[in-house]
C-alpha cells in the first residue's frame, strides 16, 4: 500500500500490516481495525495483485507471440502452464503443513492466488481446484469439472459469439 513516511494514507488512520493492532497506549490510534476494515484491505490486495497479474499476462502473451508467432495460441498456453505452476508451487508452500504457512499471511496468500494468478489466468484456479478434487479422491467430481469446464466454456463462447454477431446484424440494418 502507499502511505507516507508516518504510516498515513492521504492523511487517515495509520496503516498497519493485516492481523495487527496497536496497543492502547500507540500514539496514532487505540482502535482495533474492525472486520469490515480488514475485508477492504483484503480486496484491496486483490485487486493490486490483480492488475499485476492482468499485466504480467499481457506481456508474456505478447513476448511469446513474438517468439513463436501466431498461428497457434502459444502465448495462452504458455501462461496457463506457468500460472498453474506458480499456484501449486505457492499453496503448497503457504497451506497447511508448508514451510511457509506461517510465515505468510492470509492476505499475501490471496494477493499472489487469487489476485495475480487469478489475474494472470484464472487456469491456474481451475487447476489447483480439480488437482484438490483428486487429492481427496473424488475422482468423478474432478473429471466433471474438466469435461464440464471445457465443454460449457466452449459452448458459452460460442453462444456470446452468436449473439454478439446478431447484436452486429442488428446494428447494420
Amino acid at each position: 500500500m502507499l502511505c507516507s513516511p508516518n504510516g498515513r494514507v492521504g492523511g487517515g488512520a495509520p496503516m498497519q500490516p493485516a492481523g495487527l493492532t496497536s496497543p492502547p497506549s500507540h500514539r496514532f490510534s487505540s482502535r482495533v481495525r474492525t472486520s469490515e476494515t480488514q475485508a477492504v484491505i483484503t480486496y484491496l490486495w486483490i485487486a493490486i495483485g490483480g492488475a499485476l497479474g492482468s499485466m504480467a499476462r499481457y506481456a508474456s502473451s505478447n513476448l511469446v507471440a513474438g517468439w513463436l508467432g501466431g498461428h497457434f495460441p502459444w502465448g495462452t498456453l504458455f501462461i496457463n502452464i506457468l500460472g498453474s505452476l506458480v499456484i501449486g508451487v505457492f499453496a503448497a508452500l503457504t497451506g497447511p503443513g508448508g514451510r511457509l504457512h506461517l510465515t505468510v499471511s492470509n492476505d499475501a496468500r490471496l494477493f499472489v492466488m487469487i489476485g495475480i494468478c487469478g489475474g494472470y489466468t484464472t487456469f491456474s484456479s481451475f487447476s489447483l481446484q480439480t488437482l484438490d478434487l483428486i487429492q481427496a479422491g473424488a475422482w468423478l467430481r474432478a473429471g466433471l469439472n474438466v469435461v464440464g469446464s471445457v465443454v460449457l466454456c466452449l459452448i458459452a463462447v460460442y453462444l456470446g459469439y452468436l449473439a454478439a454477431v446478431a447484436i452486429n446484424a442488428g446494428k447494420a440494418a
